[in-house]
């Protein structure tokens, strides 16, 4: 990967994952982008980029056939004027599970004190890149757009600019049809602990249902006292909607979220929220990018809303639309 900027890979030791229950490494390859001409007598703004579910920051500097790594196509919008010159912060929030949703929980780690109390205060102090809110923007697709929301709703004081490509939303569409799926994998092994140890084994394949609600349940509902630590949306013996577990889930859920008062409150404070999802999303994730979209427009929360022709999947093509919008106003 040829670039004029430099690519620099840190390992950044957390304190925030130390000791966390899934016994992943608390020292994370972390990539960090600095463009052409980087000095650290300047201030720059700061692109926080978060991967989708089983992605970390190194899945974004990898090259792929026919693809643009994301400094590749940061640098050609720079070139044309699109965007000004940027640092990007890639972390490394994957899990044994597959991905821990950028929020806390006690079956998963702190991982949004992870991004937000240890890793943007060293990219200020380090690379004096998003030194406040209006200069710092979190981006992300599918979990990192959902991630991406989340965080900005929450931390205003942090980030200024949300951009969701296709993040996850009303979860009754984007999880719910899974669950049956999801609950044929389970019904197949001693329990999901059996499950989870095939993770990886190229000969015994574990369902992508099976993988994704294993862990939403460990980041939406949480149990110390489950011998998972977790509980289930639904009774692993009938299948039967566990109302009480399902209501934790949806207070998680960004449609939800943008029924809340202080959330409104914090999303109005924000330079700017940019949402967008595919027409044909394989996870029906346009219906929730639309009732999120009424919701704040509804809240009078200003936000710019767009669909595209296309689905879930290779669509990083959507980041050249987002970067524009962004660099128009940065």
């Amino acid at each position: 990967m040829r670039l004029l900027g430099q690519l620099i890979v840190e390992e950044f030791r957390s304190r925030c994952l130390e000791g966390n229950p899934l016994g992943d490494q608390v020292v994370r390859e972390t990539p960090v982008y600095l463009p052409e001409g980087y000095s650290k007598q300047n201030d720059y703004p700061l692109l926080v980029l978060l991967s989708g579910f089983t992605g970390s920051g190194l899945t974004h500097v990898n090259w792929s056939a026919w693809l643009e790594p994301f400094p590749v196509r940061l640098e050609r919008l720079i070139a044309e004027g699109a965007i000004p010159p940027c640092v990007v912060l890639m972390p490394d929030c994957f899990t044994r599970l597959g991905g821990a949703q950028y929020i806390n929980s006690s079956a998963t780690g702190d991982y949004e004190d992870y991004l937000c109390g240890e890793l943007l205060p060293w990219m200020r102090k380090e690379y004096r890149a998003g030194i406040s809110p209006e200069r710092t923007c979190v981006i992300g697709k599918s979990s990192g757009g959902y991630g991406a929301f989340v965080l900005a709703a929450r931390h205003p004081e942090l980030y200024g600019w949300c951009i969701m490509h296709s993040g996850d939303c009303y979860f009754e569409y984007g999880y719910l049809p899974e669950f049956p799926q999801a609950l044929k994998e389970l019904r197949k092994h001693p329990s999901p602990k059996d499950m989870i140890a095939l993770y990886g084994n190229q000969r015994k394949r574990v369902s992508n249902e099976a993988v994704n609600i294993t862990a939403m349940s460990a980041c939406y509902s949480p149990n110390p006292d489950s011998p998972y630590g977790f509980d289930y949306p639904f009774d692993l013996q009938t299948g039967e909607l566990r109302e009480d577990v399902w209501a934790r889930w949806l207070m998680h859920d960004p449609v939800r979220m943008a029924s809340d008062e202080r959330t409104i409150e914090n999303l109005k404070r924000l330079s700017g929220i940019y949402i967008d999802c595919g027409i044909a999303d394989e996870f029906h994730l346009q219906w929730g990018a639309r009732i999120l979209s009424t919701r704040l427009a509804d809240a009078e929360v200003a936000h710019t809303h767009e669909e595209f022709e296309g689905g879930h999947f290779n669509v990083q093509w959507r980041y050249d639309e987002s970067l524009k919008w962004l660099g128009g106003k940065w």
